[in-house]
């Protein structure tokens, strides 16, 4: 079915579908970026049609069945200064569903500590004004010498210092800034990369020092609070496919399922012409004024008319880095704490995920989240048990001796765009060349990491530069964290995923 395209006499051009007549869009691509841009381009008046592959939404941040749980295929956080994902769980009515600590708190289990036994820190903030909020923390932190600590501080005042948008740290890894400031392989262990892994998905060696400036100048540096985590309470597609379908019927988004953009065209009428196909013979064309790309960066480059971008090659330079999740579940209580991070151990975190799977019969579900993962995503599942249920007995002495019921593992191999020196050249601002044709995805550059804040933020940044060529009056709805810097004019205006 093609809808027919007419002109109205003001110049804005419409669609007539059966809805009332108006300039019309096409998202294209379900994920947080393009759910994101559907409903801010639906809540200004204009009638949208969203298209998505899967048979739901959400993106790499998703839950499937596996006999009586409901897993999720990573276990993703957010922080307190993530203020682009928080407007977005309040806009699809899922706030609640996934609180925010009431201070930063984070347990940090060393098993390889020189004493031979487990020593237990904690990363946590006081009500003090930045940077005192960590000080006792960080006094205190036993994974660290005195003068490693003392240096630690050195250095978070040197990186508060730093504009993440200037373009020289872009091309700067962040391991040679930390070296030159006095940090000491153990301290990146066990406090950067601590952090910086699980936020940019890579090491201090492999990260854009600009990246790994706005991960802690926002997160750690900004406000007190700013750092503290929030994770979902229920399965993630409850929030980012049950509530936010919920969300796009209600703004009367048209959300189509199972149905691929298959060509991308502007006529010489100025009307964007999207052909889709959701199955043998099931083929439509979609007639719109506005499109948003919000697909990753391969697919995008696909779909890109000629002259869309000037060098649209460098889209393929975009690389990107897996994350490893690796599920068990245990016939008893083995964690009381709802989650930590390890050191000495080849674990990274591990999250108690029982209540929100839904498991029963007295057992506990475990999610160790493994970012970085190139040496293990491709591993086979014995191996990885036989790597990884030792480390957890030795990490969790309740562990020795359950019983698992079930171990399982969830591999995302692109799931993140990979931040290495120099990829802030390469991502591309929202407006392309072609007039109506925006950019989104946590790849675009939103100035963040690839994370469900940056995916929201560039659906954002997409729905306001549309609206603005349309000639349509629009604010952004974010209230940015103290002491972040002005993002890029494209952008809209500024983390954390693990």
């Amino acid at each position: 079915m093609t809808a027919r395209t007419t002109t109205r006499p003001d110049g804005h051009r419409a669609q007539e579908a059966g809805r009332p007549v108006g300039a019309a869009a096409v998202v294209i691509g379900g994920g947080l970026a393009g759910t994101t841009a559907a409903l801010e381009l639906a809540d200004a008046g204009l009638r949208v049609t969203l298209i998505e592959g899967r048979p739901r939404l959400g993106g790499l941040a998703f839950s499937f069945r596996r006999g009586e749980l409901t897993v999720d295929n990573g276990q993703h956080v957010y922080l307190r200064c993530c203020t682009a994902y928080q407007w977005f769980l309040d806009r699809v009515d899922a706030l609640a569903l996934a609180p925010l600590q009431s201070r930063l708190d984070v347990p940090v289990l060393d098993v390889g500590h020189p004493s031979g036994r487990p020593v237990l820190g904690r990363l946590r903030r006081t009500a003090l004004p930045v940077p005192l909020h960590l000080a006792a923390s960080l006094a205190g932190y036993p994974h660290l010498s005195l003068a490693e600590r003392a240096k630690v501080g050195r250095a978070a005042l040197a990186l508060r210092g730093l504009d993440p948008m200037d373009p020289a740290l872009d091309g700067e890894d962040f391991a040679s800034w930390l070296h030159r400031h006095g940090q000491s392989p153990r301290a990146v262990e066990a406090l950067w990369d601590l952090v910086g892994v699980a936020t940019l998905n890579a090491t201090a060696d492999q990260a854009s020092l600009g990246l790994a400036a706005m991960v802690f100048k926002t997160g750690l540096l900004s406000e007190p609070g700013a750092a503290d985590i929030g994770w979902a309470h229920v399965p993630l597609g409850e929030l980012h496919d049950v509530r936010a379908r919920a969300a796009l019927d209600k703004a009367g988004v048209r959300t189509c399922l199972r149905t691929r953009a298959t060509g991308l065209n502007r006529g010489t009428d100025g009307i964007w012409h999207v052909d889709t196909e959701s199955g043998p013979g099931a083929a439509e064309r979609l007639d719109a004024d506005t499109v948003v790309l919000a697909v990753p960066q391969r697919e995008t480059h696909a779909l890109l008319p000629e002259g869309a971008l000037d060098d649209a090659d460098r889209l393929l330079g975009i690389g990107t880095a897996p994350i490893l999740n690796v599920h068990v579940v245990y016939d008893r209580k083995v964690l009381r704490q709802p989650f930590f991070a390890a050191l000495g151990s080849p674990v990274q975190w591990v999250f108690d995920r029982t209540d929100s799977s839904g498991l029963a019969g007295g057992g506990q579900y475990l999610a160790v989240s493994q970012s970085a993962a190139q040496d293990e995503i491709d591993l086979p599942v014995a191996e990885l048990r036989d790597r990884y249920l030792p480390e957890l007995e030795r990490l969790l002495p309740a562990a020795r001796g359950a019983g698992v019921r079930d171990f399982f593992v969830t591999r995302e191999r692109t799931a993140t765009f990979a931040p290495t020196p120099g990829v802030g050249r390469l991502r591309p601002h929202a407006p392309t060349n072609a007039p109506g044709l925006y950019l989104a995805g946590a790849w675009t550059a939103t100035g963040w990491p690839a994370t469900m804040e940056g995916a929201v933020r560039s659906g954002l940044s997409a729905a306001g530069a549309a609206l603005s060529e349309l000639g349509r009056p629009h604010q952004s709805p974010l209230r940015e964290p103290a002491g972040t810097s002005e993002p890029p004019k494209a952008c809209t205006p500024g983390t954390g995923d693990a």
